[in-house]
This record gives structure tokens, sequence and C-alpha cells, in this order.
């Protein structure tokens, strides 16, 4: 199984730099693709602050949200449940991972949920979260060129 940070399921139905990148990752993926109630919460998050910081239009975020809920029903993704155990284990991250990665508390919650539920790779364009996930041994994708 394959989990899936909000940072490629923005680059999915969004347009930017990493669109090209995410489309390749998603349609060469050979598991299955697993996203969270906290993946979703966080993508859903980015596509309204795109219009608080006007890079979205009313109508492009509504079709973004669409889409996005649309492929969820649809199967596309797995919506599992976010694992209690997470928050004890990225607390446990946070004192081991975060002090040579500077990786983010909610990055931190998503490595560890795709720990918990049996995730052995993580797609994420974020270099911190990359970093951390590597120094936990999940196959992470390539990361964008600079």
């Amino acid at each position: 199984m394959i989990y899936l940070d909000p940072s490629v399921i923005f680059s999915l139905y969004g347009t930017d730099s990493n669109s090209p990148l995410a489309a390749s990752l998603i349609r060469d993926a050979s598991e299955p693709l697993v996203l969270t109630p906290l993946c979703e919460l966080e993508t859903l998050n980015a596509f309204s602050l795109g219009l608080f910081r006007k890079q979205l239009l009313e109508s492009e975020a509504w079709r973004l949200r669409y889409n996005l809920e649309l492929d969820i029903e649809a199967g596309v993704y797995q919506l599992h449940p976010l694992p209690v155990e997470a928050l004890s284990r990225a607390k446990s991250l946070a004192q081991i991972i975060t002090p040579s990665t500077g990786v983010r508390a909610a990055d931190l919650l998503h490595i560890a949920a795709a720990l918990e539920l049996g995730a052995r790779t993580i797609y994420t364009f974020d270099q911190k979260q990359h970093a951390a996930a590597q120094a936990v041994g999940l196959t992470v994708n390539q990361l964008p060129r600079l």
C-alpha cells in the first residue's frame, strides 16, 4: 500500500510545478493508494487557502474539492481511518526523527499513520517529511528537481 501525503494530492488536483510528477506517480503505482481523513482535511484546507491567498477562484476550489470527493467515492483511493496508535507513534518519532530532520508534527503524524496502516511507501513532495520517512524505513518517491 502507498500512503499519499496532501502535497501529492494537492498537485494531482491543482496545477503546480509538481503536477506532472504527481500524475506520473499515481499512474505508475502498483499498489493501493491510501488516504486518511487527516490527509483529506489538509488537502481540502489547502484548496481553501488557495482561495484566501487569491491563487484560486471559488469555482476552481469547488471543482478541486468535488473531483477529490468523486475519486474517493469511486475507490481511486482507499480512505482508512486515522489509526489511534498513530498519535503515540508520532510522539515517539518527534523525539527520534525531528532533531535531525526538522519535520513538522503534522508530517510526522502522516508518517506514523502510514506505518500503523502497514504502508511500505509514502509519496510526498515535502523535503523534510521525505527525509523523515526514509529515516524510519519507508520507501519514498523521488523528489522533484528544484
